[in-house]
């Protein structure tokens, strides 16, 4: 009796080689797509960790639905740890980039800042971080922050213009106040008057966008 072997390159062999070669593209196609896609990262407190609002509807998660329906493709990340400062932000900043993003949102300062911390160490710290990002050639928006009014005027001055003069400096992207539109009104924030419920961050992700897209457009450059 006479034993045939298929040889490897008989048709049916190439057939199943094909097969598995158009199934492994298939399943890898998904992974290769996100490979691509740019990387946001947004840095901050329980104003980006989404404190006190259900999963899914925190600032990141926001701004890439609505990035997603101005046909932007874009993985944002969240990064933020509520309670953290400046000093906080900074210390963990090599731990938030593992995920090698291209660009890096920082929305820190407010608890500096209801902690009455000295504004010259907010500034010192915002300028690290942004420093550190630079050097990567990671490219960045600074959201500023204001402090109340009742912190007086000395504080209030040098608070507020930690960030506009950081920005300058840097020749980054500027959003001027975070909460824009939003501080202050009870319709817009949790009841503790401190932290924007879901209509309140759908309002800072739509006044931010053109800011944000501009920063994306960067990436190109």
């Amino acid at each position: 009796m006479v034993v045939t072997r298929m040889s490897i390159n008989s048709p049916k062999s190439i057939n199943r080689t094909v097969r598995v070669i158009f199934i492994f593209l298939v399943l890898l196609a998904p992974a290769m797509a996100h490979a691509d896609q740019a990387r946001l990262l947004v840095l901050g407190d329980s104003l980006v960790a989404g404190y006190g609002l259900p999963p899914g509807q925190s600032l990141p998660d926001q701004l890439q639905r609505d990035l997603a329906t101005r046909g932007v493709s874009v993985a944002v990340i969240n990064a933020g740890v509520s309670g953290d400062t400046t000093a906080g932000g900074l210390a963990r900043l090599d731990w938030s980039l593992a995920d090698n993003p291209d660009a890096v949102i920082i929305v820190l300062g407010g608890n500096d800042m209801l902690r009455g911390l000295p504004p010259e160490g907010t500034a010192t710290n915002l300028d690290a971080i942004v420093s550190r990002l630079r050097e990567r050639d990671i490219e960045v928006l600074l959201a500023g922050m204001m402090a109340p009014r009742n912190l007086g005027p000395a504080y209030v001055e040098a608070f507020d213009a930690i960030y506009p003069a950081l920005a300058r400096r840097h020749d980054i992207e500027f959003y001027p106040f975070f909460l824009d539109g939003v501080a202050l009104d009870p319709a817009l924030n949790l009841d503790d008057g401190l932290h924007p419920n879901m209509q309140g961050i759908s309002e800072i992700s739509r006044r931010m966008l053109p800011v944000v897209e501009r920063l994306l457009a960067r990436l190109g450059g």
